[in-house]
């Protein structure tokens, strides 16, 4: 989820003025022995099981990974008459009705769906997408900084407005980045559709800091990661998400006895990923065994220590580095995914016009 940021967010930032002249693709060989994944740069999964998903269905699984999020998003949309694969991963709440408004995917009710817990569940008139997996947006903060300057951490959007923390938060571009479109979205949700202008004024006036993407902010500015500590980070606070403290812990050199990095809870904006049958996928029925694939618990529980999220399945296990370092959070903001679609385009252009301009 680290890596998902996008270039443009929606059709009122450019998507229609895209074409998809030049993707050297044809759509998917016929292949009946052969299921093709199209997803995001972030897919990862354990070799033994996905070995064990192509012993048992007989498919052999190809991934065409296309991009950060936005950007595969975008192009299935594009080349939705003639895709280039089977099944697509990737799309979230933030952009799920773009995908589903223009016809991306096919009805298929997942055999497992029922395994998955209500909250995540959504479309089920149609079954055009299957929950996957989902994990929280959230202000994440640099222990070390804090101690040394006797200051507590932000809990709440609120705080991050206060005087005390000016100067020391660096976000991702709304209109360019996954989690810097989360957070905007978690402060909709937090301020209502008016508020959240006077909140951002607020931001923009002490001192807020917006770069293009989450690998910038989080390995360049943040000084709260080992990666930003290297390049001389000075912004103690950064938008990530509520798995980095087990990833700093995990991928150490030296793994430390607690995580370095905190995170706000109450900063936090949930953030639920699907999966779905193309439209005019040439595999259907691999594609369909496929997405039965994605909600075993096999699969599910194999998820968190490769792409760093949460399954959504019921009784599905969860790394004991995630609980300890890093657990979801209790109450996060969310949307309604009616209400997203609805503002999503006009929000994000108000925010670049109120905090870039």
């Amino acid at each position: 989820m680290h890596h998902k940021t996008f270039v443009a967010v929606a059709v009122g930032l450019g998507l229609v003025g895209l074409s998809a002249c030049g993707s050297g693709t044809s759509g998917p060989a016929a292949d009946s022995k052969t299921v093709t994944l199209v997803s995001h740069d972030s897919w990862a999964v354990s070799k033994n099981v996905l070995k064990d998903f192509e012993k048992q269905s007989g498919y052999k699984v190809r991934v065409l990974k296309d991009g950060d999020a936005g950007q595969a998003v975008n192009k299935a949309v594009l080349t939705k008459d003639n895709p280039q694969g089977d099944v697509f991963f990737g799309v979230d709440n933030t952009l799920l009705s773009r995908a589903l408004d223009n016809g991306l995917f096919q009805p298929y009710r997942a055999k497992g769906y029922d395994t998955v817990r209500p909250e995540f569940r959504v479309d089920q008139d149609k079954h055009r997408v299957t929950p996957v997996d989902t994990g929280d947006i959230c202000v994440n903060y640099d222990k070390a900084w804090f101690s040394a300057h006797k200051l507590t951490p932000p809990q709440s959007f609120a705080d991050l407005a206060e005087p005390a923390y000016r100067n020391l938060l660096v976000t991702e571009n709304a209109a360019t980045s996954s989690p810097g479109l989360g957070f905007l979205l978690g402060s909709a949700a937090r301020f209502g559709d008016d508020g959240w202008q006077e909140y951002w004024k607020k931001l923009k006036a002490n001192g807020v800091k917006v770069v293009d993407g989450w690998e910038q902010a989080y390995y360049q500015e943040f000084s709260g990661s080992s990666e930003g500590k290297k390049a001389g980070g000075d912004r103690p606070l950064v938008v990530s998400y509520a798995s980095s403290p087990p990833a700093e812990v995990i991928y150490a050199k030296k793994r430390p006895a607690t995580a370095p990095t905190g995170v706000s809870y109450g900063t936090c904006f949930r953030q639920t990923e699907y999966a779905g049958l193309l439209s005019h996928a040439k595999n259907t029925k691999g594609g369909k065994a496929f997405l039965d694939f994605l909600l075993t618990k096999k699969f599910q529980q194999d998820m968190p220590l490769n792409m760093f999220v949460y399954p959504v399945v019921q009784g599905a296990a969860v790394p004991a580095d995630f609980t300890k370092y890093g657990p979801a959070a209790k109450d996060p903001a969310t949307l309604a995914p009616d209400r997203i679609a609805a503002n999503r385009d006009q929000w994000v252009k108000s925010w670049t016009s109120l905090v870039l301009r």
